[in-house]
């Protein structure tokens, strides 16, 4: 059995443990030092340390502090690690703690991060989904249910100091293109809800000032919501900074490409089993600035799909140059109107194509003015035929339990 290095207590604030950070710098201690060719167990909080509950109330999703994601577990140190070096990181194994079989998805509401489809769906939302081995379904979404891909959404090692400085410049340059736009163009350093792990005093305070929030991906890895990084694959991480610092977090039990609704997968907490070792001078060798990784081998099998098409015009009828935003955009409110002459509600609908293992395609970037992007729906997921026919819909789950909508306060 492989020693789990870092445990949590989920009756605990995330706050009260060193060994986890919410914040990227080059100056947070190794919470834990590994060799190479050692495997090790890391449990992890939800992205949000606990924000939501497993109730039919979206309140606590209206009210999530933002500022405070994501919560990850870390980071670990890996001995003879230095820059330039690839860090190899193979997950063997993920999965969910014995008493916290469930997991959510939710929505933002616009005035609170938003998301992909902010301004068709602009009120919080979530759905709760239970856990039964491999498989989930939602009270919350009928005659649904199926196999969990679980995986990190956010993976990744620290960066330098200099990248942190390059990664800061950029993103406060596009903010202050607009920074009354709602949601916001980029997450600024925020030093109130900062944890830097095992920083402590001024270096702590200096550090949470200048410390890169965790929301979106970037060279190094970090927020990619990548759902094909499950059990059984390997991933090539740039190395920034001495002994790496390795740190994961996001668990997802599930997940359509795009994590369309933002808090798109079926977020948990749990636990992962990784491998390290190292390819000295890597990112030279193979010239990679941003990590590249091998699929599972292990993946649910979903033979047969509707394939739901979007181009490069939006809502309101503008055409757009050869934008693949535009049209995945288009492709999911496509598959959306589809569901819901099914009976779902377009908020059922949304819910479920972040949720469930859709994939997403850019399937056309040459024929001007339109890109093309599809969705992939799997029919085997519902226990009724989705599919077109002569007679129209012949199952209609109107009158279940919508998704849970936060209340005005």
């Amino acid at each position: 059995m492989a020693e789990t290095i870092i445990k949590i207590d989920l009756k605990q604030s995330p706050y009260e443990n060193e060994n986890v950070h919410n914040r990227w710098h080059p100056d947070i201690p190794m919470a834990k030092m590994v060799k190479p060719g050692d495997d090790f167990i890391l449990e992890c909080h939800d992205w949000t340390g606990g924000q939501i509950e497993n109730n039919d109330s979206a309140d606590d999703v209206r009210d999530v502090d933002l500022t405070q994601v994501h919560f990850l577990t870390g980071p670990v140190g890996v001995e003879g690690a230095e820059p330039g070096d690839l860090l190899v990181v193979d997950i063997l194994d993920i999965g969910t703690f014995d008493e916290s079989q469930w997991g959510f998805n939710g929505f933002f509401s616009k005035q609170n991060g938003g998301g992909f489809l902010t301004e068709h769906f602009p009120e919080a939302q979530k759905s709760i989904w239970d856990f039964n081995g491999m498989f989930t379904k939602s009270r919350h979404i009928p005659n649904v249910e199926f196999a969990g891909l679980i995986h990190p959404g956010l993976i990744g090692c620290l960066p330098s100091k200099e990248m942190l400085e390059e990664w800061n410049t950029r993103e406060k340059a596009l903010y202050d293109t607009e920074p009354d736009r709602v949601p916001g163009l980029a997450n600024l350093p925020y030093a109130d809800t900062a944890h830097m792990g095992k920083l402590s005093g001024d270096a702590k305070a200096q550090a949470a000032a200048e410390g890169a929030r965790t929301v979106p991906p970037r060279e190094h890895g970090g927020n990619c919501d990548i759902k094909d990084l499950s059990r059984g694959s390997q991933v090539y991480f740039p190395v920034y900074v001495k002994d790496a610092g390795l740190s994961v977090g996001d668990l997802h039990f599930s997940q359509g490409d795009g994590e369309i609704t933002f808090c798109g997968a079926i977020e948990m907490a749990g636990w992962i089993h990784l491998r390290v070792n190292i390819i000295k001078g890597g990112m030279e060798k193979y010239g990679i600035k941003n990590p590249i990784f091998k699929p599972s081998p292990m993946a649910p099998k979903y033979d047969d799909y509707l394939i739901f098409e979007g181009i490069s015009v939006d809502e309101q009828g503008k055409q757009h140059y050869l934008d693949v935003h535009v049209a995945y955009r288009q492709a999911c409110l496509n598959a959306i109107e589809y569901l819901k002459k099914f009976g779902y509600t377009g908020a059922q609908a949304y819910a479920l194509l972040g949720c469930a293992p859709v994939q997403g395609h850019i399937s056309g970037v040459v024929d001007v003015p339109n890109a093309c992007a599809t969705l992939w729906l799997p029919t085997d997921i519902f226990d009724f035929d989705i599919k077109p026919g002569m007679d129209g819909p012949q199952h209609s789950v109107a009158g279940s339990v919508d998704i849970p909508l936060s209340k005005d306060k």
